[in-house]
């Protein structure tokens, strides 16, 4: 009998469903890391929420874990890196606390408008400052959203419904879709100068961490009320205060700090400061919905083989899993490099497939190129629900097979239109095993990616490659690879690509000296 434990505090519906489908569980909320690592050998499955940190240390003494759920949506408390390296399947369940997230963030930006906590206080001290708490109405007013995936949604949806007119700023959000849902799609600058309330609702990511800063304050108008119940690490805190201070906005709450448990906060005290203890998915109802989602899908799991939202780990057949890995590799290449490149937002994505591909099951390929494509500016993408989310957003997917055998042997080619137009990356297997990518647009290259990338666009003159490779060495960057292409072969015909591996990160500071090369076009530093 397979055996789970469940670490943090959940619905008693988790446990009730794993006895149910025969799995042996035991429940020990609140153990210390000691505890845990004395323990975890004896179990195959692991149950947790926010509170339980799975780290490398945990890991290593799991000798028999096999699968790790979380009832929730982020993981950040669970080392997916390390798991994935010891081949442990981590799954979290992204839709079970939605409701409850976006209702919660409605309410704080009431408290907001009413100024209803300190109003609370204050009577309640035997005071009665009436005049002290003049609010404002949400009617009519604008609320700018930032991220509008499923909370997002429903947050634009209650808006409305208070007669509010909703902004949204989205990457990859369509103008039909914005249309769709009653919001008007706008660029970052747009919501900040016009919203009278923002409220938050994306990812904490590479791209989006600190988006609400000291700059961002700057553009806001006089007046404006701030909401995060997304990720503690979206608002620079500092900046916060500052603006918060000097009066330049009317009122914040957070319910995510930058660190937690947020015993300690400059903010604490500040006024027109609300806050609370990241409740956004607490309540009843969704702690019963993430608990049992969390136990149907670690049963599936552990009794049939089964995947479903797992983070690391692609939905395959025992069956499929072996002859379809290599191909697994190259759409996640093909998907991660556009992603990566794409900077406007994706309308749609055609996957076309030629050769031997062609012959094999590609319903999880293009799960998987969806996945490489959306998850440079999302978190917990995964083959699973990367479909769903390309729908949320309205973004077109098509698959296309091929009968046609062409210059390689397989080839899977993604092709995304943005609103700045079309762009093309392919890609084939060497030994049927090995990944390249062998054309860019209309550029054709052999290049293997590696874990630090630099992608260069320039126009096709001498001096261009030595003035980079110069740049990189002087900053002590050592070149593992060099590919570079061209459209043409007789001679220099416009734009060139280079694809750079490298052996360490490149930073913020090189790359702006290599955009400022003479002949460079544009370099972005990637990551596989």
């Amino acid at each position: 009998m397979v055996k789970v434990l469940i670490a943090d505090k959940m619905s008693p519906k988790a446990a009730e469903i794993f006895r149910d489908r025969g799995v042996d569980v035991d429940e020990k909320p609140g153990m210390s890391p000691d505890e845990l690592k004395a323990c975890i050998a004896e179990y195959d499955g692991l149950a947790v929420r926010s509170a339980t940190k799975v780290t490398p240390e945990i890991l290593a003494a799991a000798d028999n874990l096999k699968v790790i759920g979380r009832a929730g949506i982020g993981v950040d408390n669970i080392n997916v890196p390390e798991a994935t390296n010891r081949g442990v399947v981590v799954m979290n369940t992204p839709f079970g606390n939605s409701i409850t997230t976006a209702e919660h963030a409605i309410s704080m930006m009431m408290a907001l408008a009413r100024n209803i906590p300190a109003a609370n206080a204050s009577t309640q001290a035997g005071k009665w400052e009436k005049s002290k708490f003049m609010g404002v109405e949400v009617h009519g007013k604008v609320l700018g959203i930032i991220g509008c995936g499923n909370i997002g949604q429903i947050v634009a949806d209650r808006a409305l419904g208070l007669k509010m007119r909703v902004l949204g700023y989205d990457p990859f959000l369509s103008e039909d879709r914005a249309r769709e849902l009653g919001i008007r799609r706008v660029e970052l600058d747009e919501l900040f100068a016009k919203s009278d309330f923002i409220t938050l609702h994306t990812p904490l990511t590479d791209q989006t961490r600190g988006i609400v800063g000291k700059a961002a304050f700057d553009k806001m108008k006089p007046g404006a009320r701030l909401v995060n119940c997304a990720r503690g690490g979206l608002v620079d805190e500092a900046a916060l205060k500052e603006a918060l201070d000097s009066g330049k906005i009317a009122g914040a709450a957070l319910d995510v700090f930058a660190e937690e448990p947020a015993k300690e906060n400059a903010l604490f005290g500040t006024a027109n400061f609300v806050a609370t203890p990241h409740l956004g998915a607490s309540t009843t109802e969704a702690q019963v919905n993430v608990a049992i989602q969390v136990a149907e899908q670690m049963s599936d799991y552990l009794l049939t083989g089964g995947v479903t939202n797992a983070l690391n780990m692609p939905s395959l057949s025992a069956e499929e899993a072996p002859l379809l890995q290599p191909y697994m590799k190259l759409a996640e290449q093909v998907g991660g490099f556009a992603g990566q490149i794409t900077e406007s937002s994706l309308k749609k994505a055609r996957i076309e497939y030629e050769g031997h591909v062609a012959t094999l099951n590609t319903k999880p390929l293009t799960a998987v190129v969806l996945e490489g494509l959306l998850a440079p500016l999302m978190d917990s993408v995964n083959m699973v629900n990367a479909p769903v989310i390309a729908r949320e957003r309205d973004i077109e997917v098509a698959e296309v097979k091929h009968d046609r055998a062409g210059d390689y042997h397989t080839l899977i080619r993604l092709t995304v239109e943005t609103d700045r137009g079309e762009r093309t990356v392919s890609g084939t297997l060497f030994a049927n095993e090995a990944p390249r990518i062998v054309r860019i647009n209309d550029v054709p290259i052999e290049a293997r990616l590696s874990q630090h990338m630099l992608y260069v666009t320039n126009n096709d003159k001498p001096g261009f490659i030595g003035a980079l490779g110069s740049t990189l060495g002087e900053a002590g960057i050592n070149i593992a690879r060099f590919s570079l292409g061209r459209p043409g072969d007789d001679g220099p015909d416009g734009i060139a690509v280079a694809l750079v591996a490298v052996d360490q990160p490149v930073g913020k500071e090189v790359l702006d000296k290599i955009n400022a090369l003479t002949h460079v076009r544009q370099a972005k530093a990637l990551r596989f």
